[in-house]
């Protein structure tokens, strides 16, 4: 019958049509967390904004990882998943950005907002492209558009926490803590950041991605007391210690490239016509 298929996918049982299904429900609770985000955002909830935009990151990841474990991937997923993380992870931190700071700069707060929206929907579709001829598999081309998401989603977050930090132990004494306080500063660093991470995202800069990372060095006791050591520091100030891990990660690809670790991939095949349809 239409729309039932047997375990391994073809028509005929239940089980299949299940397995279809429930990537594709994941994808639609990162949808739902990136809406959720945009819904805050405009309440000037910006600490839950930040966290919906995490949770949709997380929810990103596990659609992926069921679909293979399942054996459920289908071309509807791939571009359901990619429209969602356009919402999630372009829409949302856009929005995100320009209640929290630049709604005041006017013209130039909410051209930041889009420049960052715009190149994350470009770098979703080169991506979609640079997958459908197999030249996706590896490293990243370009700043991953969720974890330019999640470096604004954490830095809001952080400056979130400080000011409830602040209200309590009044840390103004601190210099540096006095400089994240500044409502100016905050202004300057999202109108800087929001450009910038717009154009790492549609760079040809390589980005290592986890999927490709070996520790065949490290033994796995060693391993062990590292990730404790982490999740402690994590445990201690997650947002302090999210930001700086995060941001430490957009900044290894600029570097590995600057040092000549790491060479510009090409991207010139991701506007031949497909074959049979050469007038477009």
């Amino acid at each position: 019958m239409t729309g039932q298929f047997t375990s391994e996918g073809k028509p005929g049982g239940r089980l299949g049509g299940a397995v279809y299904i429930l990537p594709n429900l994941i994808t639609t609770g990162n949808l739902f967390f990136g809406f959720f985000s945009i819904i805050k955002s405009l309440n000037g909830q910006f600490g839950w904004a930040s966290v919906a935009i995490f949770l949709a990151a997380i929810f990103d990841v596990l659609d992926g990882r069921v679909a293979r474990l399942t054996k459920g991937t289908s071309e509807f997923g791939v571009q359901y998943d990619s429209l969602c993380d356009c919402v999630s992870f372009g829409v949302a931190p856009a929005f995100l950005m320009y209640q929290y700071g630049l709604l005041e700069l006017g013209r130039i707060g909410w051209v930041a907002c889009f420049m960052f929206m715009a190149c994350g929907a470009l770098r979703l579709a080169r991506f979609n492209v640079l997958s459908s001829i197999g030249k996706a598999s590896g490293d990243f081309t370009g700043l991953p558009i969720p974890m330019a998401a999640i470096t604004v989603a954490s830095f809001i977050s952080f400056m979130v926490d400080l000011d409830q930090r602040h209200a309590v132990d009044n840390l103004i004494d601190l210099p540096i803590i006095s400089i994240f306080l500044s409502p100016d500063f905050r202004k300057m660093f999202l109108v800087v950041m929001g450009p910038i991470l717009a154009l790492l995202m549609v760079s040809n800069i390589i980005y290592k991605s986890h999927k490709v990372l070996k520790f065949q060095s490290i033994k796995p006791f060693q391993l062990l007391v590292l990730l404790v050591i982490l999740i402690s520091f994590v445990a201690y100030a997650p947002e302090v210690v999210g930001f700086v891990l995060i941001f430490t990660y957009v900044l290894t690809g600029p570097l590995a490239w600057a040092f000549g670790l790491t060479k510009l991939t090409s991207e010139d095949d991701i506007f031949a016509a497909p074959s049979g349809d050469e007038d477009h």
